[in-house]
């Protein structure tokens, strides 16, 4: 069974070696048609080099650096998260219990821009019915005692160069006290408070609901201003505080941290460093995310100063550069780094002044398979 085999073998091999344009073989392929290759010439070598063709490399926009080795400030990532500013942000909360009616412009809803002083709410009072009764037979007995002295005040009046004037002028205060106090009463049984804005700013959360039963302090809205918001990190070291240079969020570019002062009191076994945020304008922040916030020391520490897009994951999820060691020939290099900024990363191992490292391109040369 071998022999037919071989020989059917040779035969296609002399049919396509001899195979004219638009030959065709047995089974419908192009017999005059070469290997398959790489058109483009991009492929990854066996030693895990990558060669790119000079053509590719302008595609893909490929940038080398010869990055010389410099002294940059030590840092450090700490996780922080986005607090309220307690100068420029505030809670409504209700005094005592009651029941929630919109305001003059309908109940807030979050991110909607208000101004100190506007009407979110009315708050209306309730009562149990044991407190109630007894304030409307307080306001019966006022309403009666009010009468009276109307009715006494009109026959003194009557009676007015007989009877002195100071008796006419007592029975007139008298009359007028009764009914300041009826008024008082009356006002209470259908009173309600309005719910204002205590500061100027956005809804960051609300809870109201028309005709919600709420209990005295719930916390009904909260406003914080987005041009004035707080970071908070967690740092185990207590010295970190009086060692900061400077500070900024990884990831977030146009913002800087000003630290606002070193505590001295620990939270929960850790010491929780405040920083304002400042920006040119409103930063992309909500209270509550996490974040991450870099640190640089007054200590220097040498290293080469990288672009943060320079450095890409290996395979096994392991920070590497690029090194261009020829024409069209680039070789992945593990490194250890530190984050300067939101941009610009220190590697503190891996590299020698003398590399030739890819600064813009990277991630398109790791994809390459």
């Amino acid at each position: 069974m071998k022999r037919p085999l071989i020989t059917l073998g040779l035969l296609l091999a002399a049919l396509a070696a001899g195979a004219g344009p638009g030959a065709h073989g047995p089974n419908g392929e192009h017999l005059d048609a070469p290997g398959a290759a790489n058109a483009s010439g991009l492929a990854r070598l066996p030693d895990g080099s990558v060669n790119v063709p000079k053509l590719a490399q302008r595609r893909l926009g490929v940038r080398t650096l010869l990055a010389p080795q410099t002294q940059a400030a030590a840092t450090l990532e700490l996780p922080g998260r986005v607090v309220q500013d307690p100068n420029a942000s505030g809670r409504v909360q209700a005094s005592h219990g009651g029941r929630i009616a919109p305001g003059p412009q309908g109940l807030p809803v979050p991110g909607q821009a208000v101004r100190q002083g506007d009407i979110l709410a009315w708050l209306h009072h309730h009562a149990d019915p044991f407190s109630q009764a007894n304030q409307e037979a307080q306001r019966a007995e006022l309403r009666a005692g009010r009468q009276l002295a109307e009715q006494r005040l009109k026959r003194l009046e009557g009676l007015e160069g007989t009877v002195p004037r100071k008796e006419i002028d007592a029975a007139r205060l008298e009359a007028d006290a009764w009914a300041a106090r009826e008024r008082s009463i009356a006002a209470s049984l259908d009173a309600r408070e309005p719910l204002r804005a205590p500061v100027s700013g956005v809804i960051a959360r609300t809870e109201l609901v028309a005709g919600q039963v709420i209990d005295a302090r719930d916390v009904l809205v909260e406003i914080v201003d987005p041009t004035r918001l707080m970071v908070e990190a967690q740092t185990p070291d207590v010295t970190l505080g009086s060692r900061i240079a400077s500070a900024a969020l990884a990831g977030v570019s146009g913002v800087t941290l000003q630290l606002a002062g070193v505590p001295r009191a620990l939270r929960d076994g850790t010491l929780p460093l405040s920083f304002r945020v400042r920006g040119e304008q409103a930063v992309p922040l909500a209270v509550g995310q996490t974040v991450s916030v870099i640190v640089a020391l007054n200590e220097r520490r040498p290293g080469i100063v990288l672009p943060a897009e320079a450095v890409v994951r290996s395979p096994v999820n392991e920070p590497v550069v690029w090194i261009k060691t020829g024409a069209e020939r680039y070789v992945p290099q593990p490194v250890q780094v530190l984050p300067l900024d939101a941009k610009t990363v220190l590697v503190t191992r891996g590299l020698a002044a003398d590399n030739r490292v890819v600064v813009q391109g990277a991630p398109l040369i790791a994809q390459i398979r």
